[in-house]
């Protein structure tokens, strides 16, 4: 009996020590950065990622923390300037020594922070679609690769609809070029002619689009059925449904795929005319479920409005959150490349069922769901599929087929598998 007691005794006082140890090796509070846009044009987006991280953050602490310390989130507005987003990415590593960061809705303003987390071997976590051809050993990508949301889309579109000419319409920055270039090589795979793709780019914050919708209207008057797929950011997107809907164009006429339109964006339009028109996601606020009920109440309860709607790269930010908490745990720190290790193969639940898993190329696998838009604003979902890999590399591009990503057992994110070489390590800015 006594020496039962001793040997429960001896391990109650290594447990202590374990978790003293775990305390020392994060200094208290542990700080997290929050990068999102809460002024200029993105700011109609990236606000309510930053209130989103703010409930998570706080959600975390009254539960007691991580390891042994408070969180304490550390805000930055780079307010929709690409170059103030890496700016501020080096305020929030070197001045105010964070932990981790999440942020950045577009590509342009993760492409500004990427040298910057890369040389000074910070931790990222990014939340929204992108179009892939990425692969950095210190960016997390929470979000949809083309693979798990513009593909998917198109096939939809192709199978569903029956479309058969194409306007891809998008804001002119890195996201929407490279997304209609792996779009348009895909669509030429399945056999549609080069005069039946009409590619458009306008600039942030476009707002007269009565020229645009009636060249996408034209499109139509051999009679074949034209779709849009939408990359069109921010509140670009106001102007450009009002004038779908000026120019009386529905969804039966041409239907309209938006990658970076959600519950968010149309919480500030009329979107009656809009009834029919999709979304391509991997969450949307309507999905069922008790996971999902309880992130709408716990969102409502913090942010004191029950209006307020969720989202997909809320979603992603949720996610994104807890896997990095656990991997923190694991590993007993708060060191960057500690953590990065224990990432690979860590699993969460979805909001919409099932789990999300971190691959080694530092992508989610994900479920791609479809949504209509409903006169609330809300999107009936109209096919779901089962998680999906998320590919750092297209396989739509002769250049980009031959690569992988494998942080864990390549040590590499572009490893041509043609030359079994490791082509770079730093990311492509």
């Amino acid at each position: 009996m006594t020496k039962t007691l001793k040997l429960l005794s001896t391990a109650s006082l290594a447990i202590v020590a374990a978790g003293a140890v775990a305390a020392q090796d994060a200094e208290c509070p542990i700080k997290v950065g929050v990068l999102h846009s809460l002024s200029g044009t993105m700011a109609i987006s990236e606000t309510t990622l930053k209130d989103t991280m703010l409930m998570l953050i706080d959600k975390q602490n009254k539960a007691g923390g991580l390891l042994g310390c408070q969180l304490e989130a550390v805000v930055k507005d780079p307010a929709s300037d690409w170059p103030l987003f890496a700016e501020k990415a080096r305020e929030l590593v070197s001045n105010d020594a964070v932990d981790v960061i999440f942020g950045s809705w577009t590509s342009a303003s993760r492409k500004a922070v990427l040298p910057v987390i890369e040389e000074l071997n910070a931790l990222y976590f990014y939340p929204v679609q992108y179009e892939g051809e990425e692969s950095s050993k210190n960016v997390f990508y929470t979000g949809a690769a083309p693979n798990q949301q513009a593909i998917p889309a198109t096939d939809y579109f192709l199978e569903e609809l029956g479309v058969e000419k194409f306007a891809l319409l998008g804001t002119d920055y890195v996201y929407p070029r490279t997304t209609n270039r792996i779009l348009e090589a895909y669509l030429k795979s399945k056999g549609i002619a080069d005069s039946d793709i009409f590619i458009n780019y306008t600039p942030f914050g476009h707002s007269d689009w009565s020229t645009i919708v009636s060249d996408v209207v034209a499109l139509g008057a051999d009679g074949k059925q034209v779709g849009v797929i939408s990359t069109i950011n921010g509140d670009a997107n106001i102007g450009f449904y009002k004038e779908l809907a000026a120019q009386g164009v529905s969804a039966d006429d041409i239907p309209v795929v938006a990658f970076s339109v959600g519950e968010e964006e149309l919480s500030g339009l009329d979107t009656s005319n809009l009834v029919g028109h999709l979304a391509a996601w991997n969450y949307f606020m309507s999905a069922e479920g008790e996971a999902n009920a309880g992130f709408i109440k716990e969102w409502h309860a913090f942010i004191g409005d029950e209006a307020r709607v969720t989202n997909d790269p809320m979603e992603a930010h949720y996610i994104g959150f807890n896997m990095w908490v656990n991997a923190v745990t694991a590993a007993g720190t708060t060191d960057v490349d500690a953590v990065r290790e224990a990432m690979w193969g860590q699993e969460f639940p979805n909001l919409t069922g099932g789990t999300a898993v971190m691959g080694v190329n530092h992508h989610l696998s994900k479920p791609v769901l479809m949504g209509e838009i409903r006169a609330d604003g809300q999107f009936d979902i109209i096919s779901s599929t089962d998680p999906v890999p998320g590919d750092a590399w297209t396989d739509f591009l002769p250049d980009s087929a031959v690569l992988e990503s494998d942080w864990k057992d390549l040590e590499c994110g572009m490893y041509n598998t043609s030359t079994s070489t490791c082509v770079q390590l730093n990311s492509n800015y």
